[in-house]
This record gives C-alpha cells, structure tokens and sequence, in this order.
C-alpha cells in the first residue's frame, strides 16, 4: 500500500500536549492520526475515545491512606461487609 504525507497545522502548545499523550499510551502522533482517520471512514463517525486516567490529589492522598492504614496493625479489620455495617449503624452517628 503506497503512503503519502498529511501536513496539519495546530497551536504549538496543544502539539506538545499530544505527542506526550501519545508517548504515554505507547504509540506515535503518525499512528494515532492513522487510526483516527481509518476508524472515522469505517463507522462513519468520531468513534472513540483514548484518555490516559491520572488520579487527582484528593485520590492520590486516599489510595496513600488506605495503603497506610492497610499496614497498620492497629487499624480495626472486619471478617465482612455486614459487619462493618453494623458497626457504623450502631454508632448513631448515621
């Protein structure tokens, strides 16, 4: 199959933007326009999405608690749901 070149222009910032999402989903700019382009004349339509999911702070700082707290002895265990439940349910502050 014979290639040809495709010039796009875009803002600077926005391209810098992309080829690092590009390298972090482990695939070229050239590529991701080549698989936009083939999908689009496929199904006729903008048909996907590719995100690359980075938590925010607030997620950071929870996943780093509960991996705290998971190597706490002194952190209080519970053998089920249910008994957690209960535990909070008969506290009252609920």
């Amino acid at each position: 199959m014979a290639t040809t070149n495709l010039t796009i222009r875009m803002d600077e910032e926005l391209k810098k933007q992309f080829d690092h999402f590009c390298e972090e989903i482990g695939m070229s700019m050239g590529t991701a326009m080549t698989i936009f382009a083939k999908t689009v004349v496929k199904e006729g339509r903008i048909p996907f999405e590719l995100s690359v999911k980075t938590p925010n702070r607030e997620t950071i700082e929870a996943m780093l608690e509960a991996e705290r707290l998971s190597r706490d002895p002194k952190t209080k265990r519970y053998s089920n749901f249910m008994e957690a439940f209960d535990e909070v349910m008969s506290d009252g502050q609920i």
